[in-house]
């Protein structure tokens, strides 16, 4: 990553209207030219000089400001829509949301698909994530949060009654758990994680279904009583049951 040097700080207004050379800086060479713009506008975001709610200078201020061609400029700012980072209001400009809008192109999720070839990396990545995602919605959840878990572990023990039963009904105790975090960070990359482990759930769900209820409802029950430990070992045991029945990913004999 190339680093600039932060702009003066400046006391500013919401929905303040930046200055090219304020945060950008001079021309920017011709390579990678896009590329160079957004990792500039990353850099202001990082350093605190671009706020949420900010608007960019306009297409035209960033042409004439650092020598650089509209389409260049266009492409950054589609880089940035495409991951919900900036919205484009027609007859204002380009802003800077104040929370990360839905990403219609997640780089973190195609990392982590690209990766998962290797089974280890993500299974070693589950047992750390898992259990922090858990004991952060142990300490935020709401009674809505608490009625949304219940329902999913009741609706996947009908889905079992009725041989019904999916990756969908595993997944979304999951979720219910993600969202009781009130994190939006902490829900992006464990959404990402879910849809990357969904086939082997799928698979777990036509094998075990009723030892994976079993360990949803022991995960839930030292959820509710707020017992860290039991939260943990829980989950270590759920981890080890799923892991005998993962058998969508290649390519990791001998690893």
């Amino acid at each position: 990553m190339t680093c600039y040097p932060a702009a003066p700080r400046q006391v500013r207004n919401a929905s303040t209207r930046i200055k090219p050379m304020d945060l950008f800086g001079s021309s920017i060479d011709r390579q990678s030219v896009a590329v160079q713009l957004l990792e500039r506008i990353k850099t202001a975001l990082i350093a605190g000089e671009l706020k949420p709610g900010d608007y960019l200078p306009s297409e035209t201020e960033l042409t004439h400001s650092l020598g650089i061609g509209k389409s260049s400029v266009r492409e950054a700012i589609k880089m940035l829509q495409a991951i919900g980072i900036v919205e484009v209001k027609r007859g204002q400009g380009t802003l800077i949301r104040k929370e990360p809008g839905e990403p219609l192109v997640d780089p973190m999720a195609f990392g982590m698909i690209l990766a998962r070839g290797m089974t280890r990396d993500v299974l070693e990545f589950r047992k750390m994530f898992e259990p922090a995602y858990t004991l952060q919605a142990m300490d935020n959840a709401t009674p809505e949060d608490h009625e949304a878990i219940g329902a999913a572990i009741d609706a996947l023990e009908a889905a079992i009654a009725n041989d019904e039963q999916t990756a969908c009904h595993d997944t979304a105790f999951h979720r219910a758990i993600l969202a009781a975090t009130h994190n939006p960070m902490t829900i992006r990359v464990g959404e990402t994680l879910i849809q990357l482990v969904e086939a082997g759930l799928e698979t777990s769900m036509q094998t075990l279904p009723e030892v994976a209820l079993k360990d949803h409802k022991a995960i839930y029950a030292a959820f509710q009583a707020g017992d860290e430990t039991a939260v943990r070992a829980a989950i270590e045991v759920s981890s080890q049951s799923w892991e005998t029945t993962l058998t969508y990913l290649e390519g990791t004999e001998g690893r």
